[in-house]
């Protein structure tokens, strides 16, 4: 929880409700955690002097978090993207989704559907080998 509320203010500074919401984004909807670990947890970073409270009342990142995002960034295991890599972290996901309970995936319908025209126009525009 702690890496995702960093990299959550490496984006943009946020308050405690739009970190829980860019948790429950990141997990589809399977967690939602709650005010009472979240802001716990805010203190404990702004206690450490990784994040700090602004005067709107959202969190930002401070010098030493910074420093520790791109420490993670950086650890062995984090690659960089080639169109291989890409294609395949892709294909993991259309796994994901594939075992998702398809009453919680109808919502996305739409989007589902403009995300494959896509890829039907990018692999229409290929040349052919």
């Amino acid at each position: 929880m702690r890496y995702i509320i960093l990299q959550a203010l490496s984006e943009s500074p946020k308050n405690g409700v739009e970190i829980i919401d860019v948790t429950e984004k990141l997990s589809l909807g399977w967690w939602r955690p709650s005010p009472g670990s979240i802001y716990p947890l805010l203190n404990s970073l702004s206690e450490e002097n990784l994040i700090q409270k602004k005067e709107d009342g959202r969190y930002e990142l401070a010098e030493k978090g910074r420093e520790e995002v791109g420490y993670f960034g950086s650890m062995p295991g984090h690659k960089s993207y080639t169109v291989d890599s890409v294609l395949s972290d892709m294909d993991n996901f259309i796994s994901y989704l594939e075992d998702y309970p398809r009453s919680k995936l109808a919502p996305y319908a739409e989007k589902i559907g403009r995300i494959s025209e896509r890829f039907q126009e990018l692999k229409a525009s290929l040349p052919k080998e």
